[in-house]
């Protein structure tokens, strides 16, 4: 068992003795007290993640001292001992936040079972709030406002990744926001005080991706006029952000390795190592497995990234949560923009909730920015939105078998990309979507232009 804190509160010494000793042996690290004044003060100088509490107890009663502990450590879980029946308190000590009551005699099994679960009610609620403290510094990017499930569930996820060490391998599609649950990460852990540096490794070629992340001697190749650090080096003691993993070469991959196994480095041009201490977080549209397979992904390298995944859910898989975002960004941009906006109308609203959003946050943003920027009165109408969005409501024609999602989209993408001649620059701005997101969706479907 986890060694939670326990505070046990009970003017009876054998019973004090009894529980101490037993839940001691479970691992559990307790602290007793006689009386609810005597656990007042225990509670100025120590903090606990479950209290055992006595509801007769001489002087401060078991109700008053649970409103005590619960005003000094809000998220406790406080458990009631009761004994002759006195179901009447321990409802009332239910109903003001106890998580749990026990009948003297205490069993102890059962005792240990709801330890367990309050244990685990306490580390959720902790982290909850310490991300909820996080999200609402002003200098974290609110990409991540939602109520739906996947979620919390993701955030629940970010900050017990972020307590270890491990390397992170960041999966979803384009627009997911995949760097800033790297952010995320880097924030919440004990790295946090140091660099975050990310790299877009798909944008830069093999020579110029080398020395960006190793760095090199003076000398190395042509150009190279002075020593320049790598970002692994300038990342040490905090967090590198390699994203678009999938898009490394051979070459790259295997100098990643040995990095990532030795935790050292050797500049180009230099046969010396360089001693590094950071942590790498990688992020990929595409899907690994797959890239090992066709032989285009070292099998030791993946393993090595993938030690704990993180899948970012596309916003269609979490539609709760559009009408919120939407609603953030408006503000953000009437804000931004000095104008009057203050929702949108039903018509607009049904468009952006049933549409499927293949670019997904990213998307959405720059869709109620540029609404925002073209809107004239006080709410955004359907003239604002893209005829992307409002066209695929009313006109996309999908042949019969289609019955998927995916297949959904791979046959809107091939309708816009024939419409416009295969130009995937238009094809992207018809479709609302940055044109590297629909190359990626091509690369995907596998979509190929029929040369007949």
């Amino acid at each position: 068992m986890y060694p939670y804190r326990v505070l046990i509160v009970d003017d009876e010494e054998s019973q004090r003795e009894m529980l101490s000793g037993y839940l001691s042996k479970k691992g559990l690290r307790v602290t007793t007290a006689s009386s609810g004044e005597q656990a007042v003060e225990i509670l100025e100088g120590e903090a606990f993640e479950i209290a055992l509490l006595d509801l007769k107890l001489p002087g401060m009663d078991g109700i008053e001292l649970l409103k005590a502990v619960r005003s000094a450590i809000p998220d406790i879980s406080a458990i009631m001992i009761t004994a002759h029946g006195d179901v009447t308190s321990a409802v009332e000590a239910m109903k003001i936040g106890a998580v749990d009551y026990l009948n003297k005699p205490i069993d102890l099994g059962e005792l240990v079972e709801i330890i367990k679960k309050a244990g685990e009610r306490f580390r959720i609620l902790s982290e909850n709030r310490r991300l909820k403290e996080i999200i609402e510094q002003p200098s974290f990017s609110s990409d991540f406002i939602g109520e739906s499930s996947k979620i919390k569930e993701l955030l629940s996820t970010v900050y017990r990744v972020a307590q270890v060490e491990s390397t992170v391998l960041i999966t979803g599609e384009s627009g997911t926001g995949k760097e800033l649950i790297a952010g995320l990460i880097h924030k919440t852990s004990a790295r946090a005080d140091n660099s975050f540096i990310p790299v877009a490794c798909g944008a830069l070629p093999e020579t110029l991706l080398e020395s960006e992340l190793f760095g090199h001697e003076k000398g190395a190749f042509t150009g190279a006029d002075r020593v320049r650090m790598g970002r692994f080096e300038l990342a040490s003691g905090g967090t590198l952000f390699l994203d678009e993993i999938g898009e490394v070469s051979q070459v790259v991959q295997s100098k990643l390795l040995r990095a990532l196994e030795e935790n050292r480095i050797n500049r180009l041009g230099s046969e010396e190592f360089v001693e590094i201490d950071t942590r790498v977080i990688a992020a990929t549209n595409r899907n690994l497995s797959d890239e090992v397979e066709k032989g285009n992904f070292r099998q030791d390298l993946f393993y090595r990234l993938n030690t704990i995944e993180i899948h970012i859910p596309p916003l269609r898989e979490r539609a709760e949560d559009i009408k919120i975002l939407c609603e953030y960004f408006i503000n953000m941009y009437a804000s931004r923009y000095k104008k009057a906006i203050e929702g949108v109308t039903s018509e607009a609203h049904d468009i952006l909730m049933s549409y499927h959003w293949p670019g997904n946050v990213r998307e959405l943003k720059n869709v109620i920015e540029r609404a925002v920027v073209l809107s004239y009165g006080l709410v955004i109408d359907t003239d604002a939105l893209p005829r992307a969005i409002t066209g695929s409501q009313k006109t996309m024609a999908l042949p019969n078998g289609v019955t998927t999602l995916k297949d959904a989209e791979r046959q809107l993408i091939l309708q816009s990309l024939e419409r416009n001649n295969w130009n995937i620059t238009g094809a992207a701005d018809e479709l609302g979507v940055h044109r590297n997101t629909l190359t990626n969706k091509i690369r995907e479907y596998g979509i190929k232009r029929d040369k007949k």
